[in-house]
């Protein structure tokens, strides 16, 4: 059974601002829009080279326990205008219940700028395990042993 995720909206957003939704049957990530505040929405946020902000998207969440929401990026705004999240995949912990905001990066050449109602990022569910920690005086052997960054094969 899908895990029920509670959405509140801010006072001040938009109700007509879509809700996070799965645009295909077999989408991954339910898309999140932007809802700008008032002051913002007829002009737009626009998003300099090289620059980051938090997009507000008017809305709290509050997800099950043993679940969280990560944030990760719209590949098309990636792609066209260089758009990403500079901490991909964001994650949203259980018990957060404060406002949900995007934080972009904006990676291209042109300034962009986000309109109010756009799509700008995917929401992915996702179960969560807590492991125990545990301290000990070795590691078990593996036949990839120490080798880290680049050590399996090329790139």
């Amino acid at each position: 059974m899908a895990p029920i995720l509670k959405i509140l909206r801010e006072d001040w957003a938009d109700a007509g601002v879509a809700l996070p939704s799965y645009e295909t049957a077999g989408a991954a990530g339910a898309d999140v829009r932007a809802n700008l505040r008032p002051e913002d929405r007829a002009s737009g946020f626009t998003l300099d080279p090289m620059r980051r902000a938090i997009v507000p998207t008017g809305i709290r969440l509050e997800i099950p326990r043993g679940f969280e929401v990560q944030i990760r990026p719209r590949s098309g705004l990636a792609l066209k205008h260089g758009i990403t999240l500079p901490n991909t995949p964001g994650t949203i912990d259980s018990d957060y219940r404060g406002p949900l905001g995007v934080l972009l990066v904006n990676l291209g050449a042109e300034p962009y700028t986000v309109q109010h109602g756009d799509r700008i990022a995917q929401l992915i569910v996702a179960p969560v395990v807590q492991a125990r920690f545990k301290l000990v005086e070795a590691l078990g052997d593996t036949a990839r042993g120490e080798g880290g960054f680049g050590s399996t094969g090329r790139g």
